[in-house]
């Protein structure tokens, strides 16, 4: 049975860009995932580093949203690799959230995002779930880390 998760009010919220589990990346310390993500849109632009500093995640998804600021190029090439290297280093960095995570067997992971259709699953359910995706393979390669150490 699939393992859902979205808002701080759901179980498992913890997988959510939203959970308060910060990352240090290029020697700079992000209060979430998705201050991050949002973040790297617009990596050496002054839009970066507010999107970093903002009070919360809903308010630095809304600054990545802005196309006010000429977004990367590359954006959609990239932007599961970026995912991919910040959740990796969420649950690397976050002992209680490896075992969290390490805790969920084989079950799917599926982001129960009712208007995200590319991260989620969406409303119909017919979405992409990269991030669920990305989630199981983070799964995967800690509990190999686990099992060599």
């Amino acid at each position: 049975m699939a393992i859902e998760f979205y808002s701080k009010t759901t179980a498992y919220n913890e997988f959510s860009n939203f959970s308060p589990h910060g990352i240090e990346m290029e020697a700079k310390w992000y209060p979430t995932i998705e201050h991050y993500f949002q973040a790297m849109k617009f990596p050496g632009d002054e839009q970066a580093e507010k999107i970093r500093l903002a009070k919360t995640p809903a308010i630095a998804k809304k600054l990545g949203r802005t196309r006010d600021v000429t977004l990367r190029s590359d954006w959609e090439e990239v932007k599961i690799d970026i995912m991919r290297q910040a959740v990796r280093k969420k649950f690397r960095t976050h002992r209680q959230l490896t075992e969290l995570l390490l805790e969920t067997g084989e079950e799917p992971l599926v982001e129960a995002a009712p208007m995200d259709y590319f991260w989620g699953r969406g409303r119909s359910g017919s979405g992409k779930n990269w991030l669920g995706k990305i989630l199981m393979e983070v799964r995967e390669e800690l509990r190999t880390q686990v099992v060599s150490e």
